[in-house]
């Protein structure tokens, strides 16, 4: 079963697939042209029912008709030989499809992983060898300027993944949230706090509750805007506090709004739930 970081890398590339494109034409050297319709495809190579011949995003560069080149996005935690030949599997069939050139683009959290995606795979078919193209912390920068993290929030959310403890990296990120729109800023925060390691997660957490951070900012307006008793209950989820049911029934049963607002600012600084009800 994916993981959630496995599943949050992906969504990553399925909510904006041209960042893709830009490592393989920013770290890879791949010359793929500017300006062109970039957009997410099917994934399904499967000529016949089957559970085993998805990967885990399609993306296509170029007209839908008329492609000009493909990229299989693909989330790697660990070494699995049988994965390398399923690589091989999806570049020939999606090639089949396009009829253009296919790159496998491997997102690899942990170096020891990346080192062995980025081996070539030798097929039996004569002359056909994949090369991998492997992403892993040694190409993903230890991002520690807000307005270079704004510039590629994907790739910034990677960096707090990958290089986070570094605490400069993670304030970078948090000041970049800081000036999107509620909705957008929420969106992003939720998607480092899954990639993030625990103690990453501690540092966004601690960001979050300094003062200047309580209902000004746009990830506490994000929650806000989607109901009082949800966005409290989803601010201490996201605080790594815990709800018993006890708590959970007591917020949900609130018609106070006044009460309501109260204990979302106290949530913003929070160590427990004991201290939003104090």
């Amino acid at each position: 079963m994916p993981s959630p970081a496995h599943d949050t890398l992906n969504a990553l590339f399925r909510n904006r697939p041209a960042f893709a494109v830009e490592i393989l034409r920013d770290v890879f050297d791949v010359d793929l042209p500017p300006d062109v319709l970039i957009e997410v495809a099917g994934n399904d190579f499967n000529d016949r029912p089957s559970l085993d011949f998805q990967a885990d995003t399609v993306i296509t560069v170029g007209p839908r008709q008329d492609p000009i080149f493909g990229v299989i996005v693909e989330i790697q935690q660990d070494t699995k030989e049988h994965k390398r030949t399923a690589w091989a599997r999806y570049a020939a069939a999606l090639w089949l499809q396009l009829k253009c050139p296919v790159v496998v683009l491997a997102l690899c959290p942990d170096t020891r992983v990346a080192t062995w995606a980025a081996e070539p795979i030798v097929t039996s078919l004569p002359g056909f060898v994949l090369q991998p193209q492997a992403f892993g912390p040694d190409q993903v920068p230890a991002i520690t300027d807000h307005v270079q993290a704004a510039d590629c929030l994907e790739l910034a959310a990677m960096s707090v993944m990958m290089h986070g403890q570094q605490r400069t990296v993670t304030e970078a990120y948090m000041t970049a949230l800081n000036k999107l729109p509620d909705g957008d800023s929420l969106q992003y925060y939720e998607y480092a706090y899954r990639l993030a390691s625990l103690a990453t997660r501690r540092i966004m957490e601690e960001i979050m509750s300094l003062d200047l951070w309580p209902l000004q900012s746009p990830i506490l307006r994000g929650l806000v805007s989607k109901g009082e008793a949800t966005a409290l209950i989803k601010i201490l989820k996201a605080r790594a506090i815990s709800v018993p049911q006890d708590a959970h029934d007591r917020i949900a049963e609130c018609k106070d709004p006044d009460q309501m607002e109260e204990w979302i600012v106290r949530a913003a600084s929070a160590a427990s739930i004991d201290d939003v009800f104090r």
